[in-house]
């Protein structure tokens, strides 16, 4: 499976990532914000939706001081972050590639006219609900780079006993796979198993990986960076197979 979740996309696109970097940081508050509103309360060890929040957050490197300000803004007065909301886009991009967009948005017709132009400017088209999202499987997904463990059986164990349901080797990291509502327990007993984790969130993991082309690839990503240079859009989510060679040529 190597290749096929959002992390590996991220980490093949680093140069592309670093250059949005205050615009990740954009995001990844807004998240923290939202969870810790929804879940109405800031400590993230009463509120697993912020926790799993932090958790991605610090996968991306967000400031210590950004999540502390983003939990803040949540209960402050005259925030905002109770005005966000939850919506999810569906369409396919050239070649078919099923895409799958979750947003944080406080205006769905202007969420809707900039994802559905995106869409059109780049040989794709937007859906109705419903119409890719029986081909993603919702997972949680723990990162845990190799320099901590280059053990394969060791970590293979580790999962087993953490209550994990799977790992696969990614390059550079292990990503281990859980049901999304025991992510945050695994993640806790790998740590205290030793394991260093470098970060964890709730993804979109296609059921049925479909090949393409260089080419197409290149096209699905320029659709997919339009995607995620919006503001309200937070992840963005493919079918695509990105093989090593494809990843090579998505980092030239």
């Amino acid at each position: 499976m190597s290749g096929h979740s959002k992390w590996a996309t991220t980490k093949h696109r680093k140069a592309a990532q670093d250059k949005k970097r205050s615009a990740l940081f954009s995001k990844l508050s807004r998240i923290i914000t939202v969870a810790a509103k929804e879940g109405g309360d800031p400590n993230p060890d009463n509120n697993a939706s912020l926790a799993a929040a932090i958790a991605k957050a610090k996968g991306y490197s967000l400031p210590k001081d950004k999540i502390d300000a983003a939990i803040k803004k949540a209960f402050g007065s005259g925030s905002d972050g109770a005005v966000f909301e939850s919506v999810v886009y569906e369409g396919y991009g050239p070649s078919g590639i099923a895409l799958y967009c979750e947003a944080l948005t406080d205006n769905r017709n202007r969420t809707a006219a900039d994802v559905r132009s995106a869409f059109a400017h780049h040989g794709g088209n937007l859906g109705t609900t419903g119409s890719v999202a029986f081909q993603f499987e919702r997972r949680g997904e723990i990162i845990i780079e190799k320099s901590v463990c280059d053990d394969e059986e060791e970590l293979m164990m580790a999962v087993a006993e953490a209550g994990g349901d799977d790992y696969e080797d990614s390059d550079e990291e292990w990503l281990v796979y859980t049901a999304p509502s025991k992510l945050m327990a695994v993640k806790k007993a790998l740590e205290e198993g030793g394991m260093e984790v470098k970060g964890a969130e709730v993804t979109m993991i296609a059921n049925t990986p479909v090949e393409v082309t260089v080419s197409d690839a290149k096209k699905v990503m320029r659709l997919i960076d339009r995607l995620e240079d919006l503001d309200d859009i937070q992840n963005v989510y493919h079918t695509m197979d990105l093989t090593d060679e494809i990843m090579e040529a998505l980092d030239e």
